[in-house]
């Protein structure tokens, strides 16, 4: 799991795809704080052929990436 609330962009890009990259999860989760953020991340785990859900948990939103 990533956990990304608090940061600004592009850190939870930059924490998310550091994952994804080194170990090629078939599933990861990614907490993040911002739209702006789910809507960063998202892009970035599609260019990489993920597939992304993305559920609003309070003030939170949770991203579920999938291979």
């Amino acid at each position: 799991m990533v956990d990304a609330r608090g940061q600004s962009c592009p850190i939870p890009v930059v924490m998310t795809r550091r994952v994804l990259e080194r170990e090629k999860p078939a599933r990861l989760e990614v907490l993040v704080d911002a739209r702006v953020a789910v809507e960063n991340v998202t892009r970035c785990a599609r260019s990489l052929g993920y597939q992304v859900t993305a559920e609003s948990q309070g003030a939170d939103f949770k991203l579920t990436l999938t291979k």
